[in-house]
């Protein structure tokens, strides 16, 4: 069974940074891609970067030059990636969220971490 977990998130003033994680573990192979979202309050959730397992390649949708995501481990029943986010505002505010794509096992969602960035 796949578990995904998120973690790093809490309060930071505006200008700030902060590095979340996400684990992928529970099954022994297959897992493709891991992929950060965010959901501010009152909107959609949204994508911002994704890292193709055993790829060097990453993907930055947005706030690019802001968000970087990296991968920091890997083994076939447990990958981690982090997403570094530098120069925090206000509007980035949200709950975030990882997703960690298998083939022939689906996505699977973490619970989320909130982000609250204000003075």
């Amino acid at each position: 069974q796949v578990q995904v977990e998120e973690s790093g998130g809490g309060w930071v003033q505006p200008g700030g940074s902060l590095t979340l994680s996400c684990t992928a573990s529970g099954i022994e192979a297959g897992i493709y891609a891991m992929i950060w979202y965010r959901q501010a309050p009152g909107k959609q959730r949204e994508e911002l970067a994704s890292r193709l397992i055993g790829d060097t390649a990453t993907y930055e949708k947005i706030a690019q030059g802001r968000f970087t995501i990296s991968s920091i481990s890997r083994d076939n029943f447990k990958n981690t990636v982090t997403l570094q986010m530098n120069n925090l505002q206000p509007e980035d505010t949200a709950v975030y969220y990882c997703n960690a794509a298998y083939v022939g096992h689906g996505r699977h969602w973490g619970q989320g971490t909130q982000v609250t960035v204000s003075p």
